[in-house]
């Protein structure tokens, strides 16, 4: 087991998903609407993707994409008109940590969540424990 968790420093990207990390956050300034994608660990290699190729716009059926016992990463830019009625769009990670989650998998996530921040480059972190906090996000922004 030790072994194991000195191993769970050694997460990986592809090139591929750097690129499309990058490509997202350059495209997300100039949305109209909110835009999100979901992010998760594989067990066996470590290797941090996206979960699948879409791009939600709905913050209900994000949330409904979410699974009920394992954690994700989900990356967010959400257009808000500030009280001055200047547009703001932050871009923040969501770190979903759903608390039926087992602690080993618990584990996987929270030690890549420094570098899932910094890999793509987000403002904060909120953290969740259920998929309907989601549909209060402007209130956490």
């Amino acid at each position: 087991l030790s072994h194991q968790s000195s191993e769970a420093r050694l997460y990986t990207f592809s090139q591929e998903t750097k690129d499309k990390l990058r490509k997202f956050r350059l495209g997300t300034s100039r949305a109209k609407g909110p835009q999100a994608v979901i992010y998760q660990i594989d067990k066996k290699t470590l290797e941090i993707s996206q979960a699948d190729d879409e791009v939600y716009t709905d913050m209900q059926e994000l949330a409904d994409e979410l699974p009920d016992n394992a954690p994700r990463f989900v990356l967010l830019s959400y257009p808000l008109t500030l009280a001055s009625g200047r547009l703001s769009v932050p871009y923040v990670m969501v770190y979903y940590l759903p608390v039926t989650c087992n602690s080993e998998v618990r584990m996987l996530y929270a030690g890549a969540k420094e570098l899932m921040r910094n890999t793509a480059e987000v403002g904060r972190i909120i953290d969740m424990d259920t998929p309907e906090e989601l549909e209060e996000i402007e209130e956490k922004l």
